[in-house]
């Protein structure tokens, strides 16, 4: 039995979004689970919406145009619930704003940032990713983010995590430059610091202050303030 038959009676997710007089453009792929919601807000993309495969639920991202990177996302039951999200996001309302009224809509930690400025999609990525770490529960994630955070010269810096190990771009996404450095924290007794990913050692300590000044001390030469990846040459590098 479908989990969406009021969709399937209105001829897919778009058409049963319009009927609670929200604009909507189908997926072509798959109508009938994903759509968008178009917004006229430049530094915003389209509302994302898509539907669960086995359960009577949708998945609901908005994201920013700069880097398509989500600002806040949020699960739904009902479809008069993601016309309301659909709305507000059309409609312009701030971030604080689509949360307040549907509590199931979480921020990021993002924040925007309408003219693209990289040194505050750095700061924004910066709020993400130790939003990220403080609600991972372990607090030594959350102790190395924060004392990356205090330094200013790593947080001139682009973050960005893979597998909860903290690295540095010098240029925004969607092309990043990695600066050849990452901050773990390895073990319960140590804090290392590697060259780029999975690279050599290059320091090893107790604490996650000293782990820094250690990052600090190896980053390149005639780093500036971050710069945007927009128009960088080469794949993605995530």
């Amino acid at each position: 039995m479908s989990f969406y038959p009021d969709v399937e009676a209105a001829g897919g997710l778009a058409e049963a979004l319009q009927a609670h007089g929200i604009e909507a453009t189908a997926d072509g792929r798959d109508p009938m689970h994903r759509a968008a919601v178009p917004t006229p807000v430049a530094h915003r993309n389209g509302l994302e919406i898509s539907a669960f495969e086995h359960e009577r639920r949708w998945s609901i991202v908005g994201g920013e145009a700069h880097q398509h990177l989500p600002l806040i996302h949020g699960y739904a039951d009902d479809v008069a619930e993601i016309a309301g999200v659909a709305a507000a996001w059309r409609a312009g309302a701030s971030l604080a704003d689509i949360c307040a009224r549907a509590p199931f809509m979480e921020p990021t930690g993002r924040f925007e940032v309408p003219d693209g400025d990289p040194a505050r999609l750095a700061e924004a990525e910066w709020q993400c990713v130790r939003a990220e770490m403080t609600a991972s529960g372990l607090p030594r994630l959350h102790a190395i983010t924060e004392a990356a955070y205090t330094a200013p010269e790593l947080r001139q810096l682009y973050p960005y995590t893979s597998h909860w190990i903290l690295r540095f771009s010098a240029t925004t996404r969607p092309f990043l430059r990695d600066v050849g450095l990452s901050l773990w924290a390895e073990t319960e007794d140590a804090f290392v610091v590697r060259s780029r990913y999975l690279g050599d050692v290059i320091g090893e300590t107790t604490t996650a202050e000293h782990a820094v000044a250690i990052a600090v001390r190896q980053l390149p030469p005639g780093l500036g303030p971050v710069t945007s990846g927009a128009h960088e040459q080469g794949p993605p590098w995530y």
